[in-house]
Order: C-alpha cells, then structure tokens, then sequence
C-alpha cells in the first residue's frame, strides 16, 4: 500500500509552519499524525531500519481529532497544539504505552500516572506519540553495551550512515527520530552526554537544561544529582518552544525549587539574529585528543569555520581558554551510588504483576532470559549489587563534595569569571561531563558534515539558568550557519 499526502507534508516542516498550516485549513493534525506513522513504517521498520521508535500511541490519532475538534471549538491552545512529540522509553505515561527503560524485564509495566513533564506537554495540547529506543538503563547495565542498545527494542542506527556513523548516548532513538523526521519534536534525558552525544551525532539541536528547571517525577531514574529531561528539535526555535513548555516547579521534585521565579515560559523571546554580536565566547579545545583520534569524532576545518562563523557575526572570541579541572581524574562515586539506591528505590515500587522488584532480582531474570537479556553482559548492575544503598558512605559523600567544587568554583564558574565570557564553546561534547556535574545547561547544535558525510557538532555551556543565553547564541549561529541537511532515507527506502 501507497499512501499519499498532500504536498504540504511532504517536507520537513518547523513547529510554527505547522501551527500555521493547522490554522489556514491545509491539513489536520490527524493527517499530520498518520503522515509520521507512514514515515516510521517505511524508514524506522523497513528501509534503513532506523529503529528509534519502541512503542507507538494506539490512541495517537483520537488524540489528534479531539484537538483538532477542539481547534475548532475554541481556538489553540498555543505553539504545541496538535503536534506529535516523541518520549524516551524512560519517562512514564499513564497511558496504553509501556516505560521501560528497554529493559526486557520492564516491558509489561505501564504506570498509574503521567510524568511531570507529559502532564505539561498534554496540557500544552501536545500528541504524545510514541516511546522510543535508548541505550538500555541509560547505560547503566553494561560498560560493553553499544550506544542505542537496548535487550527490548535492540540497536538504533545512525540515519546519516545507518550501521556506519556512531549514535550517540542513551537518548539516542530521541535524537534519530527527530533527524528522521518521525515527529517534530522529541524528550530526551541526560545523565552525562546522554543528550550532547546524540545531538551532535544526529544532525539536530539538543539542550540539557539545569538541573531543576524540568522536573524529574516520573521518569526512570540514574542519579539524582545529575538527571534531567531536555529537547530535541531540528531547528533552535523548536527546541526553545519545547523548553518551555516542560519546564516548572513540581512540589515533589525538590530539584526544581531553585527555579522558582526563573522558569520562563517563552524562550523564543531569545530569538535574535543578532545574538552573537558583542558576545564573549570561551573556546575549549585541549582534549582528551586521543579519544578524538580512536572516534573520529572531530574534525579540525569544521571547527575552524564555527569559529570564523562567530566571529563573522560579532562576538569576541577567545581562544585556547583554561579550565583548571577539566583534565582532573573525575570521580564516579556519585553515579555509581546513586543508581544503586535511585534504580533500587524504583524497583521496589512496582506492581506485583512485575518479575522484579531489587536489583538483585532484575540481575537474576536477565540471567534466566540470558539470550535476549545478556547481548552485552550485565556487568554494571552485578559490581552495584554489592554496594550499600544509604548514599552515607566516605566514598559517595566525598565524590558529590568533590564533583561540584571542580565542576562549579573550580571549572566553568571560574573560566566564565576569569575570562570574563557568556558562554564557553567545545567541539562535539567534550564539555559534557563538567556541565553534567556541575548541573548546569548545554546546547548542542549541528555544525556542518565530514568528508564521510559524519555531522559534526559544537556544544555552548554556561552557568546556571543560563538557557535563554545560550538560545540566543545558538539561534544566531543557526541563522549565520544554516547548517543542518535532512538525511537522505530514501537511499534504503523499501516501498510499503
């Protein structure tokens, strides 16, 4: 079967070409969503096989025509009204959809309630559309486990080169879906890089907000000193919008006290051509240089043209900046811990209907389902095990001391202040870690392909709260760049 549209789906469209599109009449968000469905069948199921999407929504086209219905009756409710939005498997919906995490283990649980996060987009008006794939446990199960592998949905590829080209970190099938154009817009989560990598990897705008400005119920977690759910979008002004809409105070999550009074709500008021001019830019390229020469992941030119490009545009550019810790030996302490009590504490909430409940028992029933549980090992899960669960220990306190002293005084706060900048950039994601640490914002951003037709991507951090800056910055680039070509599916297309 050939289904057609008409020809105002046919390209990739940004979320206020489509709000206007709804609003003239040309097409519907029902349409909208059966356009994505027909895409996911014939590049993310068959053709290149993607395979970024683990569940789809049964109820993501009623959803679609009691909007539209709405759209009608009322008016919109406002940017996200009618439009789809992907979630990574972790984040919980009180829907006909499973949370996972892509653990084989997880597959049947469906939770009671709607994430934080899902309650704003669905209040928004948005379609929640589907799962998608991850690197299973956020890439806590095995240190061997490839990069957007999971036991239940299995290996996301890279759409620019499917089984050529690297994916990224855990948010990896968020970030494919978006470049596939499976949705406008998707949610990932980051722990370190686990938004960064798959962004710059992938070809589209990636932010990691701080620590706090989303709320974190409701989403299977990691750590609790670093988590947080962010964007994907192809373009700076989608992501801006989505940012918005998932940001808020959620009385059960402490992390987002701090925010009150600094959510704001329209960080397309950040959108300016104009942004990079008198901005002072720190550039951080002084490593770990032989992890770019195994990965292949840096490319010297394009990086050069990024700088150029800045400076083409106005800002002060400075390069070559230190910052003292950067190189220093980072503790894991706090991960590690933090997983252990986090996932445990999960675990032990689920329902009867669930086979496990500790991490002792989810290590035993990956063992019994060893063939498709066990590609990879569970090496992760089995050295935590062990480990005690209070988060009391020297070990543990010593690292989260340490963590935001180097991260914060003695990293980026130090550079911004010493320098005197805006915001520091770095290659790909190299600065992924210090920001993870630190808690503090990132956006990653297309900047240009390799000779192999690999993207390349720069991340901009700063301090905390600092997203409508680095909006500001990545817009303006975004605009003086235009960078960003979609991937050519059609290559391995195979006709439904």
């Amino acid at each position: 079967m050939e289904l057609t549209f008409n020809q105002h789906l046919k390209e990739e469209l940004n979320v206020m070409e489509v709000q206007e599109a709804l609003e003239a009449g040309y097409f519907t968000s029902k349409e909208l969503v059966m356009y994505y469905l027909d895409r996911i069948a014939k590049y993310d199921k068959r053709g290149p096989e993607i395979n970024s999407i683990l569940e789809i929504n049964p109820d993501a086209i009623f959803i679609a025509e009691g909007l539209d219905h709405e759209r009608k009756q009322k008016g919109s409710r406002g940017p996200l009204h009618g439009i789809p939005v992907l979630l990574k498997d972790n984040i919980e919906t009180n829907d006909s959809m499973h949370t996972s995490a892509g653990a084989l283990a997880l597959q049947d649980y469906l939770s009671p309630h709607d994430a934080f996060l899902v309650k704003r987009l669905r209040e928004e008006g948005a379609i929640i559309l589907g799962k998608t794939n991850m690197t299973e446990l956020a890439n806590g199960m095995s240190l061997s486990m490839f990069a957007g592998y999971s036991s239940r949905g299995g290996q996301v590829l890279n759409p620019y080169g499917p089984g050529e080209f690297f994916i990224g970190g855990s948010s990896s099938g968020s970030a494919a879906a978006v470049a596939s154009n499976f949705s406008l817009l998707s949610v990932g989560t980051e722990t370190d890089a686990s938004i960064l990598s798959p962004a710059t990897q992938n070809s589209v705008v990636g932010i990691k907000p701080t620590v706090g400005l989303i709320s974190r119920t409701g989403i299977i977690p990691f750590t609790y000193t670093q988590d947080t759910a962010g964007p994907f979008a192809r373009t700076v002004t989608d992501a801006a919008i989505l940012l918005g809409a998932l940001s808020g105070v959620d009385e059960t999550d402490p992390a987002t006290y701090k925010s009150e009074g600094r959510v704001i709500r329209e960080y397309t008021s950040f959108l300016d051509e104009n942004g990079l001019k008198d901005a002072k830019i720190g550039v951080y390229n002084k490593g770990p240089e032989s992890y770019y020469e195994e990965s292949g992941e840096y490319d010297e030119k394009l990086f050069n043209d990024v700088l150029q490009t800045l400076k083409d545009q106005g800002a002060e550019v400075f390069e070559n900046i230190e910052i003292p810790s950067f190189h220093r030996e980072w503790s894991w302490g706090v991960p590690i811990y933090e997983m252990k009590k986090s996932l445990g504490n999960f675990l032990q909430k689920l329902p009867p209907n669930i086979p496990v409940h500790s991490d002792t028992e989810l290590i035993e029933f990956n063992k019994q389902h060893k063939e498709k549980a066990l590609k990879y090992g569970q090496n992760m899960l089995e050295y935590r095990a062990d480990l005690p669960n209070t988060l009391s220990n020297t070990e543990y306190l010593n690292a989260k001391l340490e963590d935001l002293y180097f991260s914060q005084d003695y990293g980026i706060d130090y550079a911004l202040k010493e320098y005197n900048l805006d915001a520091i950039l770095f290659p790909s994601y190299i600065g992924s870690t210090i920001a993870a640490k630190a808690g503090y914002p990132s956006i990653a951003l297309p900047a240009g392909y390799m000779e192999s037709g690999r993207p390349f991507g720069i991340t901009c951090a700063s301090g905390a709260f600092s997203e409508g800056l680095l909006i500001k910055i990545g817009y303006a680039f975004e605009q003086a760049a235009k960078h960003r070509k979609k991937p050519e599916l059609d290559r391995n297309q195979v006709s439904l």
